[in-house]
């Protein structure tokens, strides 16, 4: 088996966890922003992969 594959398999299942632990946890108020936060970050993400994509194709 691939290593680098098994630690990224683990901490996506050790990431995802974690989000729901703190989604079954928090308050309706607190879920929403942990939502609206997650998307930010998600979004901010997507951005920092295509700016990186785009300097490596130059």
């Amino acid at each position: 088996m691939n290593m680098k594959s098994i630690v990224r398999g683990a901490a996506a299942g050790m990431a995802a966890g974690l989000t729901f632990y703190a989604l079954s946890e928090a308050s309706p108020m607190k879920k929403n922003n942990i939502k609206k936060d997650a998307g930010k970050t998600v979004k901010a993400a997507s951005n920092l992969l295509e700016d990186i994509k785009s300097m490596l194709m130059m």
